[in-house]
């Protein structure tokens, strides 16, 4: 059997990541620790920024430190999922790994 998260991820890009700064959210359905790194979907008019994507199981924003791209990994704690991003319709969306 073969684990999705040993394969090789496609897509090196050579321009550096974006740094960003994280405040807190107020997100309380995780430790206080990590709320910085999660927000709640604000509906079809909410835009994401380029280090966040939306986890498609519980429709939580992942925020990360630096500038997120396709195939990247990330994990929703709120759902306990771990992702990959993918983009869709010009968003970054996680895909399930399990």
């Amino acid at each position: 059997m073969i684990d999705p998260l040993e394969t090789e991820r496609p897509g090196k890009e050579k321009r550096p990541r974006q740094i960003f700064e994280l405040e807190d959210t107020g997100f309380n359905e995780v430790p206080p620790r990590y709320r910085r790194f999660y927000r709640r979907w604000r509906g079809p008019s909410d835009r994401l920024a380029p280090n966040e994507v939306q986890c498609p199981v519980c429709k939580v924003v992942i925020r990360s430190r630096v500038e997120l791209r396709p195939g990247d990994r990330v994990y929703c704690m709120p759902c306990m999922s771990r992702l990959e991003v993918v983009e869709e319709n010009g968003m970054l969306v996680g895909k399930v790994l399990y």
